[in-house]
Formats: C-alpha cells, sequence, structure tokens
C-alpha cells in the first residue's frame, strides 16, 4: 500500500485513489491545508495499484517540443477573460464541436477551486483564467475514463501533476484523450486561500488593507486572480462583493489590487504557500506526458515586441503528433519561436521554484489564525524585532 512518510514525495494528484479497487484510499486534509492519500489497511488486499501508478515514484523521462508558439485568439473578448492569449478556449471549442467533453479547474459555490467537465461551449467561461489554488481533482479521472471508453473525445487541462496523475492512472494511450497542461509555478494551500476570502468578506475585512470598508459578512460574487483592467503584464487580483444596505437592498463593491500588493499573491509568488511537491516537481520538462503546454509567453515584448499588445499573448509548446493536429487550423494569430527563447522568461517550463527559508515559520503562523497581510509581513518585514522573531523560530521553534 502507498504510505506518505515524505510529504514532498506527494502532489496530490489522486491517481492513487482511482485506481484501487477496493476503495480504500481516501484523500485527507492535513494541517497545511493540503490532501493527501490515507489508507484503510483493513480493506487493503496488497496488490500496489497505487504505487505502480503514482507518477511520484515513477517519473518519466524529459521532453523537448516538436514546435513552439507565440499565439493569441483574434477576438479580444475572450482574450480579456482569459489569463493569457485565449488559446485554451480555442482547443476546447474545437473539441467541443466534434461531439467531445472538456475538463478544467473552476470555483465552487464556497469560492474553493475544484476539476470539474463540461460538454458545452457556455460551460467554458467557468474554466478560463488562471485559479492560485490547487484544485480537488474528485472522481475526474474516473469520469475522463468513462467517456474515453464511450468514444468521446476528450481534451483534459490541468497542472503537469494532475496530467502525469491521469496519463498513469489510464495505463495506456488513448486516440480520443487530448491532454493540455500549464506551466506552473506551483500550487498554493486551499486552506491558505480560504483564510484570505474568509479576512476579505465573512470578517468585514478588519484586518484588511484592501476591504477595510466592507460590511460585516459581504457575499463573494466574482473572483479573477488575473484581471487585466491593469494590462497584461501588470495585472491585479480582483473580487466582486455585494453587501446589504441598511434598507435591504444590495452594494455591488469591486476590491481590486495589483498583484505586487496583495499579500495573498505575494505569499504565492514568493513560494511560501506552496505544496512541499513543488520544490522538487516530477513533471516538468515535458515529462507530465501532455500532448501540449501553454503558459503566458512572458517577455514577449523583448522578442517580438510587435506582437505584444499586453492584452495577453499565449505560448505553446506541442510535445507529440496529436498536439500538433489539434492545433492545426485554430482562429489565432501565432508566430513560430525557438524553445530556448521561449524558456529564457519562463523558467518554471523545466525548473522548480526555491524552497524558502521561512516557509515552515508561515505556516506554523497560520495556527494562530493571522490574517494573512500580518503573515506575510512577518515572513517579509526587515524591521529588526520581525527578522529575530523569525530566526528565533529556525533556531528553536517557537
Amino acid at each position: 500500500m502507498i504510505q506518505i512518510s515524505n510529504k514532498s514525495k506527494c502532489c496530490g494528484c489522486t491517481a492513487c485513489v482511482s485506481i484501487c479497487p477496493k476503495q480504500c484510499i481516501t484523500m485527507r486534509e492535513d494541517e497545511e491545508g493540503f490532501l493527501y492519500p490515507m489508507v484503510d489497511s483493513s480493506l487493503c488486499i496488497d496488490c500496489n495499484l497505487c504505487k505502480k501508478i503514482c507518477p511520484e515514484l515513477h517519473s518519466k523521462e524529459r521532453r523537448e517540443p516538436l514546435n513552439v508558439y507565440a499565439a493569441k485568439h483574434k477576438n479580444e473578448q475572450v482574450r480579456l477573460a482569459s489569463s493569457s492569449g485565449g488559446i485554451f478556449t480555442l482547443l476546447a471549442e474545437k473539441i467541443i464541436d466534434e461531439g467531445g467533453v472538456v475538463f478544467g479547474a473552476r470555483f465552487n459555490n464556497s469560492w474553493n477551486v475544484i476539476h470539474d467537465y463540461t460538454e458545452t461551449k457556455e460551460g467554458l467561461a467557468a474554466f478560463r483564467g488562471s485559479k492560485y489554488v490547487q484544485s480537488y481533482m474528485g472522481n475526474c479521472y474516473l469520469k475522463t475514463k468513462s467517456f474515453l471508453d464511450q468514444d468521446r473525445k476528450v481534451m483534459f487541462t490541468g497542472t503537469p501533476c494532475q496530467i502525469a496523475g491521469l496519463k498513469s492512472y489510464l495505463k495506456k494511450d488513448y486516440d480520443n484523450l487530448l491532454t493540455v497542461d500549464v506551466v506552473c509555478h506551483g500550487v498554493p494551500s486551499p486552506k491558505v486561500w480560504q483564510m484570505y476570502l474568509d479576512e476579505i468578506a465573512r470578517k468585514g475585512g478588519k484586518n484588511s488593507v484592501l476591504s477595510h470598508h466592507i460590511a460585516e459578512e459581504a457575499e463573494i460574487n466574482h473572483i479573477d486572480f488575473r484581471s487585466k483592467s491593469t494590462g497584461w503584464k501588470k495585472f491585479s487580483i480582483a473580487l466582486t462583493l455585494s453587501e446589504a444596505t441598511a434598507d435591504g437592498e444590495k452594494n455591488s463593491v469591486l476590491l481590486s489590487s495589483i498583484f505586487t500588493e496583495n499579500p495573498y499573491m505575494n505569499a504565492f509568488l514568493s513560494n511560501l504557500s506552496l505544496r512541499p511537491s513543488c520544490y522538487d516537481c516530477p513533471a516538468k520538462s515535458g515529462k507530465s506526458g501532455s500532448d501540449i503546454t501553454i503558459a503566458d509567453f512572458w517577455g514577449i515584448e523583448e522578442v517580438l515586441p510587435e506582437f505584444d499588445d499586453d492584452k495577453g499573448i499565449s505560448l505553446i509548446l506541442s510535445y507529440t503528433e496529436k498536439g500538433i493536429y489539434w492545433l492545426k487550423g485554430l482562429n489565432c494569430e501565432y508566430t513560430k519561436v525557438d524553445y530556448q527563447t521561449a524558456q529564457k522568461n519562463n523558467p518554471s517550463i523545466s525548473t522548480s521554484v526555491a524552497k524558502p527559508l521561512n516557509r515552515k515559520f508561515f505556516f506554523h503562523q497560520l495556527k494562530y489564525k493571522n490574517c494573512i497581510q500580518s503573515i506575510w509581513e512577518n515572513c517579509s518585514s526587515n524591521a529588526l524585532n520581525k527578522r529575530i522573531h523569525r530566526f528565533v523560530y529556525r533556531k528553536l521553534g517557537i
């Protein structure tokens, strides 16, 4: 049976849960808010299928893409609603036009991020845009196999480790499966995300520099991790909330901050809130087995300034002939680039982020339910008292 003694060796993909013939593996949340498999040994039959398909235990070889492109959707409204150039939408619509199914990450009613599927173009809107939280996979691997076995075309999108998990679970290639992963910086803790939302909306934002004017129990109506209202390169995290007025009406309030000024995004981009496995990702450099990788083409202004309009440019890496086939005929503007150029300003294609010195200190503070703003300041401030506190914790654990 699979046992997680080192949490850096589990990416939380749920392949082991999906493959278990006795359904004796469940995902349990740890103190940091990440899910890990737990085995009911009384039901386990020691078939070891969970170990045989674990992508952490059986990492694949590195691959280089066959083709690399900079691309953008011709419809600016679609591009505005997308994280980068809107290429996900074009691929997904092509699959649906052929009677297929598209899997991706969306928000649920509690604003947690889950994996789900749609069979309609209208349903794709929920999957657009980045979600900087680790998504809950549920039974999506099982549903994917069911659709594939019905000869339905399936496009499955996710992080590289989620694609690696799916490919391992399926145990064979399917001609009717298109796998698309995203270049991933790392996946933050869902617990940290919920604490941030609680700080913003459900506690009146009393400790937040963003929302001191929001009423108690404000309701979240929309979240955009990558709002382009301030441009693509200087994107904002934007939340739309509604609050009840004294006469029972509802006011709509937009909370928006540039990503460099947002405590949740600062913790994410400083690598403090990431899953332990993200510091040694087993699925980068094409090892996920995906057909296509998509990302923001950071640095496009240096490489192709005439192609850049600060509205979002997609980077596309096609690793297989199947990927090349599905990219043909897309209604987009594109130009070919070389792999080394693409990697220059996109190191997460092949390199895991460094584990920060104060990561343990960051999660230690969650126990005391400090607001994310305060936790971030405690981890990053150069004030002498803050530096001493961090030093004492690292040395003594207090």
